[in-house]
């Protein structure tokens, strides 16, 4: 199978009302030049996945600002003011999730468990409407799997095979992604040779991206 795309076929696998993990950490890691498009094309009713909402003008920053987003799931808002006032305004919901709880959510939802027992949270907010379990004395929530129609990931370097290597910190959300999505899209900064890359530094192995397409400049 082919992975590599053009870019005129990368928006045609976008539609109304699809979840999209995004990785990144405050755009660090995020796939500029997808959310770009979907921001151009107007692809909307979207529920977003991911560690922050970034800035209006940075990571997915400008599919908030545009009302395209109906639903966001993430760690943090703070740097965001339009999400938070959108929540405010009831136009948006917001769902906060502990970072690490976050992460493995979206690991269990990979993975195919049926969930994961944490402390975190406990006697917060964050237990309300939550199932609690006490095991070995002590109490925790049931946080449930998280997946996803599409994931649209950034990394520095695939192969042809899709094999993927991202830059250092750059990796964050997007390795866990690339397990809980029906759709794996990964946006590259370079393109090389099936065989090129050392198995060692393959970081998302290529049975787990379903199409590559090459970050351009005007994206």
């Amino acid at each position: 199978m082919n992975k590599l795309m053009d870019w005129d076929e990368v928006g045609p696998l976008f539609r109304d009302g699809m979840s999209i993990m995004v990785g990144g950490f405050f755009a660090v890691g995020t796939p500029g030049g997808i959310v770009s498009l979907l921001a151009r094309q107007g692809t909307c009713e979207l529920t977003l996945i991911g560690n922050d909402t970034a800035s209006p003008t940075t990571g997915v920053g400008p599919l908030i600002s545009s009302g395209q987003v109906s639903k966001v799931i993430v760690s943090h808002i703070g740097t965001n003011p339009v999400t938070g006032r959108k929540m405010m305004d009831g136009e948006m919901e917001v769902e906060l999730v502990p970072q690490g709880t976050l992460a493995e959510r979206i690991r269990c939802g990979g993975s195919g468990l049926g969930g994961v027992l944490t402390p975190t949270g406990v006697g917060t907010v964050v237990e309300e409407g939550k199932t609690k379990l006490a095991v070995g004395g002590r109490e925790y929530l049931l946080e449930l799997p998280l997946r996803a129609d599409v994931a649209i990931l950034k990394a520095r370097k695939a192969d042809r095979a899709g094999n993927l290597v991202y830059e250092r910190a750059a990796r964050n959300f997007n390795p866990v992604m690339a397990l809980a999505a029906d759709l794996v899209i990964a946006e590259v900064d370079e393109l090389v040779e099936t065989g090129s890359i050392d198995p060692d530094d393959v970081m998302t192995p290529a049975a787990l991206v379903d199409r590559i397409v090459v970050s351009r400049k005007e994206a």
